[in-house]
């Protein structure tokens, strides 16, 4: 089985193809094609959504037929009829921007109408959570088999990104639980404002990384919400503020 799959929920627009094998539980990507309008959003110091919906209507086209080329040599162009290779198409249909995910969403279904292909709605946390299951070669198993990378369930998932930080229980890939998630702000979000606090540019999460390791990590001390309560919640929002008066201090 092949699946073509379309993400567009945010800044990028990706395509990529997967080949999965029923038989032989394996899964192997066989292209994946990304466009980026970070460049954009890096002069605003942050995502602009009608910017970045604009940037998926762009490439939208231009990534899926260079993904159907590469992948399994589908000339969207020329060709006449339907891929026989492909067998369904997957999209992520949330959460995200709503403009960005509007672009990604109707190209699929108009895919999935005109090729008389089943379409499979993903969700965009679950997706960060597999990427961790492939690899070169990758064998996804299920139930509690063991995986080649040596994921085995039980397992505990974090999800950290721009928009959202969850932590998740996965007995099976059928059965996944929310443990918790942020109250406010996710962590992504937090070190986007603080590094405009501190004048570095977009995105500043990898700066900030890069100039803790040469700093001296007892210098300051900022607040870590919620270590002492009897759920898996986060918070976010106090830090930053402890940040921002700690950089008024110093001026």
């Amino acid at each position: 089985m092949r699946i073509l799959g379309i993400e567009t929920s945010c800044d990028e627009t990706s395509v990529g193809i997967v080949e999965y094998d029923k038989k032989n539980q394996t899964a192997i990507s066989l292209v994946n094609i990304v466009s980026s309008s970070l460049e954009l959003h890096a002069k605003t110091g942050g995502i602009i959504p009608e910017i970045a919906a604009r940037e998926q209507i762009k490439y939208m086209l231009p990534v899926l037929k260079n993904a159907l080329k590469k992948g399994i040599n589908y000339d969207m162009d020329h060709d006449k009829i339907p891929p026989v290779n492909i067998d369904a198409i997957a999209v992520t249909y949330g959460p995200g921007l709503i403009g960005s995910l509007l672009v990604g969403v109707e190209t699929a279904r108009t895919l999935s109408y005109l090729w008389d292909k089943p379409l499979i709605p993903v969700n965009h946390m679950l997706g960060h959570i597999y990427a961790n299951f492939i690899s070169k070669n990758s064998k996804l198993k299920t139930q509690n088999s063991k995986l080649e990378n040596n994921i085995e369930f039980p397992a505990v998932a974090l999800v950290v990104s721009g928009g959202h930080t969850d932590l998740l229980l996965i007995n099976n890939h059928n059965d996944i639980k929310l443990l918790g998630g942020t109250r406010d702000d996710a962590a992504g979000e937090a070190f986007d404002k603080v590094g405009r606090l501190l004048g570095l540019p977009y995105p500043a999460g990898p700066i900030i990384e890069m100039l803790a390791k040469k700093g001296d990590p007892k210098r300051f001390r900022f607040p870590r919400p919620m270590i002492g309560s009897r759920d898996f919640d986060f918070s976010f929002s106090g830090l930053k503020t402890a940040v921002y008066r700690e950089i008024q201090n110093i001026q």
